[in-house]
C-alpha cells in the first residue's frame, strides 16, 4: 500500500533530524552518559519534530546495541518499537483522551515492570488538551515515577500547561525549521523518489511550510500527484497561491492609484479558486518584502527568493516610501483579522484593495465625504459656471486719480524681522533633523513616519507637527516613544516630554469653510 511521504520519510535517528539540532544532540548526550530524565516537555509549532525526536528517544533508550547515542534500528527491539509490536512504548493522544480516568489507567500501568524493553516509555501528545482534574492526578506520578518509567510530554500550546507539570519536566523548545533546511529536504526526498522538481518549486514549498517540514513533504506529495515536472506554476496551483506575476501587477496597480486594474486581477485570481485569505497573506508577505528592501542593507539575508525576484523587490520598492508601505502593511493586516469573521471573503478583499489604491478614504468621517460630493454637485451644476463669469465679467472700472490716493495712503511695507518663536511662544527644535537621523540605529519605522516633520519646545514638552496620519498611533506605543525620548536626550542632553502640535489658531473656534462655501454660491 502507498505510504505517504511525510510517513515514508519520518526519521529514524537523531542524525537525520533536520533543524534541531541543539535538541537532537543534547538527548544524544545524555544517552550516552547514562543521565537520561524521567520526564521530557517537547515544546514547538506544528511540523517540528516532536513527536519524531520523542519515538527516537524512545529507541534509543531501549537500544540493545545504541550508536552514539542513536538508535541502531537493526534489533528486535527498534524494528518493533517501529512496527508497532512493542507494548511498553505507549502514544496516547491528549485531545480525545484527556480525563481522569485515562492518566488513572496510565497510572496503574505504570506500575508494572517493561515486557519486552528496558523502560516503559509513554508519549502523551497534544498534552495541553488534559483537563484541569488529569493534570493533577498526573502530577505525583510525574514528579516521582517507577525506575522503569519515561514520560515524553508533546505540545504546541506550552502556555496552557500549568507551572506544577513544567517545574516537573525537562523542557525543549523545538524552533521553525529554516527555508532553507526545508528546501535541502525537499530537493532530496524528490531526488530519492525520482521526482523532477526545480530549485524555484522547492523553495516556494519550503515558504508556504511556514517552518513544518511535515507540511512541506505533505506539498511535495500533492504536487507529485501530477505527473508532470514540478515547477513554480505547479506548486503555486496546488496551494491556492496567486501567481508571482500577477501579485506584482496587483501592486503596481495599488501603487498607481488604478483601482480598476487592481479589481480586475483580484477577480481573475478569484475565479482561478484562489483563496482570498491567502491572497491578503501573500499580498502582506510582498510588502513585507519591500519593507525588508527598504530599510536593510543586505535583504538576500531575510527573504527567501530567487534573483530574478529579488531584483523585482528591488524596482518595485524605489517606487514606494516607506510611509506608503507601512500603511499598506497595517490595511492588510487589519483585513486579515476582518477577513476571518466576514461573511464573503471576497468583497473583505476587495475592499481591502479599495482601500490602498485610495488611501484618502481611510479615517474621514462619512459626513465629510457627503458634504463634499453636495460642494462638487454644485460646483457641477449649469448655472454655476454662469454665475461665474457674470460676476467676473462685471470689472470695476479704472480711476486713475483714486489708484494714485490709494497708493499715496498705503504706507511703505517694510521687510519684518522673522521672529524667533510664534504667537504661542513655543520655540522652533533646532535639532530636531539630528534627533530623526539618530532614529537610524533604534527605530527605523518612526524615522520613516517622522520624515518630513518638525518639533517646537514648551517648557519641558517636545511638540511634534507631523502631517503623516499615522504618527499619532506610532507615539502612542511605549516602543516608538521610548526610543524617540532616549533620542532627543542623546541629542540635547536633557529629558523631555512628548507631545503633539497644536498651534494656538487651531484652538480657536472656526467657521466651518464648507458650509461658508456652500452659501456663497447659493446666495
Amino acid at each position: 500500500m502507498y505510504q505517504v511521504l511525510y510517513r515514508k520519510w519520518r526519521p529514524k535517528t537523531f542524525k537525520d533530524v533536520s533543524g534541531q539540532e541543539h535538541i537532537t544532540s543534547t538527548l544524544a548526550n545524555e544517552i550516552i552518559n547514562n543521565k537520561v530524565s524521567h520526564a521530557y516537555l517537547f515544546t514547538g509549532s506544528r511540523g517540528t519534530g516532536k513527536t519524531t525526536c520523542a519515538k527516537i528517544f524512545a529507541k534509543a533508550v531501549n537500544c540493545l546495541h545504541p550508536v552514539d547515542g542513536n538508535p541502531c534500528c537493526e534489533c528486535e527491539i527498534c524494528k518493533g518499537i517501529d512496527s508497532g509490536d512493542v507494548l511498553d512504548v505507549i502514544e496516547l493522544d491528549a485531545a480525545s483522551n484527556n480525563g481522569v480516568d485515562n492518566i488513572r489507567d496510565i497510572i496503574d500501568e505504570s506500575n508494572f515492570t517493561p515486557v519486552s524493553a528496558k523502560y516503559r516509555v509513554y508519549i502523551i501528545d497534544e498534552v495541553h488538551m488534559l483537563s484541569q482534574g488529569a493534570f493533577n492526578a498526573l502530577l505525583k506520578t510525574l514528579e516521582e515515577p517507577p525506575e522503569h518509567v519515561k514520560f515524553i510530554l508533546a505540545t504546541t500550546e506550552v502556555h496552557k500547561i500549568p507551572s506544577t507539570i513544567l517545574s516537573r519536566c525537562q523542557r525543549f523548545d523545538f524552533k521553525r525549521i529554516t527555508p532553507e533546511v526545508i528546501s535541502k529536504r525537499i530537493e532530496y526526498v524528490a531526488s530519492q523518489e525520482n521526482i523532477d522538481i526545480e530549485k524555484d518549486a522547492a523553495l516556494l514549498i519550503a515558504r508556504i511550510a511556514d517552518g513544518a517540514l511535515r507540511d512541506a513533504l505533505s506539498l511535495l506529495d500533492r504536487c507529485s500527484g501530477t505527473g508532470e515536472k514540478i515547477t513554480y506554476e505547479v506548486v503555486s496551483s496546488a496551494a491556492g497561491l496567486a501567481g508571482k506575476e500577477k501579485l506584482f501587477s496587483l501592486i503596481d496597480a495599488v501603487n498607481k492609484k488604478d483601482c480598476s486594474n487592481a479589481l480586475s486581477i483580484v477577480s481573475e485570481l478569484h475565479n482561478d479558486s484562489c483563496d482570498m485569505e491567502r491572497l491578503c497573506s501573500d499580498m502582506l508577505n510582498h510588502f513585507r518584502n519591500l519593507m525588508i528592501v527598504k530599510t536593510v542593507k543586505n535583504p538576500e539575508e531575510l527573504i527567501i527568493c530567487v534573483d530574478e525576484d529579488m531584483k523585482k523587490y528591488k524596482e518595485q520598492s524605489s517606487e514606494f516610501n516607506l510611509q506608503q508601505i507601512l500603511y499598506c502593511l497595517s490595511v492588510i493586516e487589519n483585513s486579515i483579522i476582518s477577513l476571518k469573521n466576514s461573511i464573503n471573503k471576497r468583497i473583505e478583499t476587495e475592499m481591502t484593495v479599495v482601500r490602498l489604491c485610495n488611501p484618502e478614504t481611510q479615517g474621514i468621517d462619512p459626513s465629510i465625504i457627503s458634504r463634499i460630493e453636495k460642494l462638487e454637485k454644485i460646483i457641477n451644476n449649469e448655472d454655476f459656471p454662469k454665475a461665474a463669469v457674470k460676476n467676473t465679467a462685471q470689472q470695476p472700472e479704472y480711476n486713475e486719480n483714486k489708484t494714485e490716493q490709494k497708493i499715496k495712503q498705503e504706507p511703505e511695507k517694510k521687510p519684518e524681522a522673522q521672529p524667533e518663536q510664534d504667537q504661542s511662544g513655543d520655540l522652533p527644535f533646532d535639532k530636531w533633523a539630528e534627533v530623526i537621523s539618530s532614529l537610524s540605529s533604534s527605530d527605523i519605522p518612526l524615522m520613516g513616519i517622522l520624515s518630513g516633520s518638525s518639533a517646537y519646545i514648551r517648557g519641558n514638552f517636545v511638540l511634534i507637527k507631523c502631517d503623516n496620519p499615522t504618527f499619532p498611533q506610532f507615539i502612542k506605543l511605549p516602543l516608538h516613544s521610548s526610543a524617540l525620548k532616549n533620542a532627543i536626550e542623546k541629542i540635547t542632553g536633557t529629558k523631555y516630554r512628548l507631545g503633539i502640535y497644536k498651534s494656538s489658531e487651531n484652538n480657536q473656534p472656526k467657521r466651518d469653510p464648507l458650509a461658508d462655501l456652500i452659501n456663497k454660491i447659493n446666495n
